[in-house]
């Protein structure tokens, strides 16, 4: 089966302070999303879609995307507030939801999609390779959670997807805030504030999403009908929210998977010293080379 991968990488990073998506992790200056790439290669991945804003396209095309171009295809699709009816004053993204649409003109096959800024591990693509290769219903999704604790940053609060399972079956995800304090793992719910506590291996969602291209009917209703609801100029349609309504619709049947493997992420500046560091560590396990693109990506 053919096979894409859709990364998410138009948002500015608040709390790190900065354009995260570029932010140099590896030691031949690979970014997060380097790592992605190569592992979808390794399981028969074939194309990239890029979401991007429209004024980083050139320096995607020169320092990012031309390390690889010949080993996958390649797509930009650009995150824009210039197509809506908006705020004259709002600068902020129209949310996740949003972002993935930019990418469906570019789509017509089983698709990964994942944040530009995480990294998700090998595992997780063989997991979706698999997955793509033998579902048959257009209406089958699938989420690659972590546990919680092994995505938690030690710079304090992060958000996360919430889900909730019966049978390997999501029949609710939330999109939460979650601290620590005083040895309890808290999770506020971004839509009703309602907080609940959460173990230290509850499975949480870090936006490692397979879809079929029937995702797209749904995210564009509820994006019209968002569009159509005058939204305040800082409020996004959130992916989740989006599945949530589906789930509750009976309209999909979404899987989830725990992958136990490694995950990290660029919440704050400072996560950069520790995913340094764990690079390092699978590179001398032989899991990538010193160098990414300056080798042959192993099969």
């Amino acid at each position: 089966m053919k096979k894409s991968l859709v990364i998410l990488a138009a948002g500015m990073g608040s709390r790190f302070g900065g354009l995260k998506q570029i932010e140099p992790v590896g030691p031949s200056g690979e970014i997060i999303a380097d790592y992605s790439i190569y592992d979808a290669i390794r399981c028969g991945f074939t194309k990239v879609v890029f979401v991007i804003k429209k004024e980083n396209l050139e320096y995607f095309k020169e320092n990012i995307t031309k390390k690889f171009e010949n080993q996958i295809e390649v797509e930009f699709a650009f995150q824009s507030l210039d197509d809506y009816k908006l705020n004259k004053d709002r600068v902020k993204m129209l949310g996740t939801a949003h972002a993935l649409y930019c990418a469906k003109p570019y789509i017509n096959e089983a698709f990964v999609m994942i944040n530009s800024d995480d990294y998700y591990g090998l595992e997780a693509f063989k997991i979706a390779a698999h997955f793509i290769d033998n579902s048959t219903n257009p209406y089958e999704y699938l989420t690659i959670n972590y546990p919680y604790e092994n995505t938690r940053s030690k710079m304090g609060k992060v958000n996360r997807g919430l889900v909730k399972t019966l049978n390997n079956h999501v029949y609710d995800i939330e999109e939460v805030s979650i601290e620590e304090k005083d040895n309890n793992i808290i999770a506020t719910s971004k839509l009703t504030k309602e907080q609940v506590l959460i173990a230290p291996d509850a499975p949480v969602a870090m936006n490692f999403f397979v879809f079929k291209p029937t995702i797209f009917d749904f995210v564009e209703k509820d994006l019209i009908a968002f569009l159509d609801s005058n939204p305040a100029i800082d409020q996004e349609l959130i992916l989740t929210d989006v599945i949530k309504k589906c789930l509750k619709e009976e309209k999909i049947n979404f899987l989830a998977i725990t992958n136990y493997g490694k995950w990290f992420g660029m919440t704050y500046k400072n996560d950069l010293l520790d995913l340094k560091a764990t690079l390092n560590e699978l590179i001398a396990q032989g899991m990538y080379p010193n160098n990414l693109w300056g080798n042959k990506y192993g099969r």
